[in-house]
């Protein structure tokens, strides 16, 4: 084959397109008739919007994980905000809840003093106020410690009182303190009159497991006593002015086999929870005139008989 007749272009799979320059050119052209045609047509808008909503369920199945990780999130941030918002509503409820308490002893508190100030006024006898600071460390007595003394005048055998009635009687002075012991120790007896009745009888204490009450001892069982009947001092001792309340009477036992009754009465006194009481001075103490005696005169030296 001649030399000559060799064909020099070359083979269909090596063969070059259009130049990138030429390329360039007409895409810049393209695009800018298509930006030209959808300004002015506005063609451009159907095409868009059938492509978003052929694509609307692949963008929304895309973001699926994505929405599922940030609702996981928010989960967590919900819960975390629940948790403090609660444990913020709980400290605030205690906080309340506290001072709701407090309110209503300060209440109690106020009221028993204004009723000790106008039971003052009532009394003839001098008293002073004093504050409960404990009970008596003794478990078989009942006995609690006073913050008033010798130092403040405080003489042994004072009646004390609260707003309600006889409490009990100082048995101990100290400097600072004294040592009450309360109408419903073993060891303490009242003398005390039936206001129904005018009957006067003694009260002694009787502490118990049950209840602390007192007890009227050495009463026929045929007496007029009955249960609700009030009793008061009757002021025969000495020591208690008369007519302060001291007891209820609760329940009268008359037994067959024994000729004296039973008779338990509830202190009206707060025994178990006084806070403020007032102490008095024992009438035994008061200032009471005594009758002049006549001295006879000395007789003269020398006098006749």
């Amino acid at each position: 084959m001649p030399y000559g007749s060799l064909d020099r272009t070359p083979p269909p799979f090596f063969k070059q397109g259009p130049t990138s320059l030429s390329k360039l050119l007409l895409l810049s052209a393209l695009a800018l008739f298509l930006m030209v045609a959808d300004k002015r047509f506005e063609f451009g808008k159907i095409v868009r919007a059938s492509l978003a909503t052929a694509l609307n369920p692949v963008v929304n199945t895309v973001l699926q994980p994505v929405a599922a990780v940030q609702d996981s999130f928010k989960y967590l941030d919900t819960i975390k905000s629940v948790k403090s918002s609660e444990q913020e509503a709980h400290k605030k409820l205690l906080l309340l809840s506290q001072r709701a308490n407090q309110v209503e002893i300060l209440a109690l508190e106020n009221s028993r003093l204004r009723q000790l100030l106008n039971l003052k006024e009532t009394l003839s006898t001098p008293a002073q106020a004093a504050e409960v600071l404990y009970d008596a460390p003794d478990p078989y007595s009942r006995k609690i410690i006073v913050n008033r003394g010798s130092v403040h005048s405080v003489q042994l055998g004072s009646p004390v009182i609260d707003e309600l009635g006889v409490l009990g009687q100082v048995v101990r002075v100290f400097p600072l303190t004294s040592e009450v012991a309360m109408i419903i120790d073993r060891e303490q007896t009242t003398p005390v009159l039936n206001t129904r009745t005018g009957v006067r009888s003694v009260a002694y204490g009787n502490p118990s497991a049950n209840g602390d009450v007192l007890e009227l001892r050495f009463i026929s069982g045929n007496a007029d006593v009955l249960a609700g009947d009030v009793l008061t001092t009757s002021g025969v001792d000495g020591v208690y002015p008369a007519g302060l309340l001291v007891a209820k009477i609760e329940k009268v036992e008359r037994r067959a086999d024994s000729g004296f009754a039973k008779i338990i009465c509830t202190p009206k006194a707060n025994v178990l929870g006084a806070k403020h009481v007032m102490i008095l001075n024992p009438l035994s103490t008061a200032d009471t005139p005594r009758p002049a005696e006549s001295i006879p005169a000395a007789p003269k030296r020398g006098a006749k008989k």
